[in-house]
C-alpha cells in the first residue's frame, strides 16, 4: 500500500503538494505514482521563472517502462527545481516525499490549495483506481 502523508495534498493525477507556509508550495509525485512507474531513469524539470497555469505539464519522469508528464497542481511561477534529479532520479524512488521533490511554485493563489485532494480524499481515489 502506497503512503499516503497527512499533511499533503494531492491531485488525480497523483501529484503531491506541500504547503511551505511562505506562499510557495513544493511539488512531487507521490509515492503511488513512483511505484506504478517503477526505477526511473531521467527526470526533465520546469525552468526556474516559467508560469503555469493549473494543469499544465511542466515536467517530465521517465522509467524503464514509460515516460509521464508531471502537471502542475496549481497556478503560479516556478521559483525552484530539484537539480539534484538530474544526476539521480532515483531519489524520488527512493524518497517522494521528501529529496524527490520536483519543483517549487510561488502560487498566484494561495487559497486555491483548498481545492486540491486531502489525504483521506486521496486514499479514497487509490482504492476506486484498484478496484
Amino acid at each position: 500500500m502506497s503512503t499516503v502523508p497527512n499533511e499533503l495534498r494531492y491531485t488525480q493525477d497523483h501529484e503531491w503538494v506541500r504547503d511551505n507556509g511562505d506562499g510557495t508550495v513544493t511539488v512531487g509525485i507521490t509515492d503511488h505514482a513512483q511505484e506504478a512507474l517503477g526505477d526511473l531513469v531521467f527526470v526533465e524539470i520546469p525552468e526556474v521563472g516559467r508560469s503555469l497555469a493549473a494543469g499544465d505539464a511542466c515536467a517530465v519522469v521517465e522509467s524503464v517502462k514509460a515516460a509521464s508528464d508531471v502537471y502542475s497542481p496549481l497556478a503560479g511561477e516556478v521559483v525552484e527545481a530539484n537539480e539534484a534529479l538530474s544526476e539521480a532520479p532515483e531519489r524520488i524512488n527512493e524518497d517522494p516525499y521528501g529529496e524527490g521533490w520536483i519543483f517549487r511554485l510561488a502560487l498566484k493563489d494561495p487559497a486555491d490549495l483548498d481545492q486540491l485532494l486531502n489525504a483521506e480524499a486521496y486514499e479514497q481515489l487509490l482504492a476506486e483506481e484498484e478496484a
